[in-house]
């Protein structure tokens, strides 16, 4: 049997109710279990693999950010240094954050076997709960030698999606997970894993990125474009000492007036300002208008992801080019 680790990180996957039913509410519980309990209360993840817990934190994903996904990378690589017959890596993960610790790890991960990150939409004691068989379907899917080489993976409701494209689109359905432009890259029924695409993008282990090298990322906010926004968003970021700032702007990328105005002047004053699309799906091209402003096109990332690569990208350069050219390769 493959050998595979589970790292636990908290998040509903890891969360226990006041009962069955308990189902929207269990946050209020406070009770998370550690991986090895995780594995514990579903042993049928060793009918699969051969399972290692590796506890990391028991936290809910909006408090995941920087110094986790550092944590993580440096943990993953310690793993496979430590375990020489290591076939692959499971990170159970809160769903409010995990499409941007997947992306994130995704860019930065430095070993070369599949790292799955999975979720669920029920805690572990919820009836009807997703937890279980998601962890099982993660196992499968990090075991599987189809699954090398494809980057960070994300596993849920039985769906495979490249970490780079998926978003989380519901708040409870278990079909929360999705990749809009394009749909998932394969399917995990029974024991059976099955591929049908790949993701065009430079993905891990073979990205630019030196995690481990850089202390903490550059301040980059996200300015959400509404009707009559006035750019007090945008100043406050600037006030703060943001090095680059993502507009999510209207379809197909547009800020309101005065917005678009404090977005103009913080380009002047040194900001690297990024143009993407508060739309859910689609690319905003370089344009004329960009051009002039000497805004960066975000491609087809969504604002969340791309201020993630902004601030990666940033860490080794301000070039307009070159940062153009880093949100086409990645």
């Amino acid at each position: 049997m493959k050998k595979i680790a589970f790292i636990g990180t908290g998040g509903t996957i890891a969360s226990l109710g006041t009962g069955p039913l308990d189902i929207v509410h269990y946050g209020a519980n406070k009770t998370m279990l550690q991986a090895g309990d995780i594995l514990a209360a579903v042993p049928q993840v060793q009918e699969v693999a051969e399972v290692i817990a590796v506890p990391f934190a028991n936290i809910p994903s909006p408090s995941i950010g920087f110094s986790e996904w550092k944590a993580l990378s440096r943990l993953c690589s310690e793993l496979v240094e430590t375990h020489e017959d290591l076939a692959g890596i499971v990170i159970g993960h809160g769903t409010a954050t995990l499409e941007e610790t997947a992306y994130a790890l995704g860019l930065t991960l430095k070993v070369a076997i599949p790292v799955v990150v999975v979720g669920s939409q029920r805690p572990l004691s919820g009836l009807a709960s997703d937890a279980a068989m998601n962890l099982v379907n993660a196992v499968r899917v990090a075991a599987d030698p189809q699954s090398v080489g494809r980057g960070v993976l994300v596993l849920l409701n039985d769906e495979i999606h490249p970490a780079r494209e998926v978003t989380k689109t519901a708040t409870y359905r278990l079909q929360t997970f999705r990749v809009p432009d394009f749909g998932m890259i394969g399917y995990v029924d029974g024991e059976t894993v099955s591929y049908y695409r790949r993701t065009e993008r430079l993905t891990a282990p073979n990205t630019e990125f030196d995690i481990a090298s850089i202390e903490a990322l550059p301040r980059v906010d996200i300015a959400y474009a509404y009707s009559g926004a006035d750019g007090a968003d945008v100043n406050a970021f600037v006030a703060a000492g943001a090095q680059g700032i993502v507009s999510a702007g209207f379809a197909p990328g547009m800020a309101p007036p005065g917005q678009m105005a404090a977005l103009e002047a913080a380009a002047k004053s040194g900001v690297t300002v990024m143009q993407a699309t508060r739309a859910g799906s689609g690319v905003v091209h370089d344009s004329a208008r960009l051009t002039a402003l000497g805004f960066v096109p975000s491609d087809n990332l969504n604002p969340q992801k791309a201020r993630i690569l902004l601030a990666l990208a940033l860490t080794r350069t301000k070039d307009r080019a070159e940062l153009m050219r880093i949100f086409k390769t990645y």
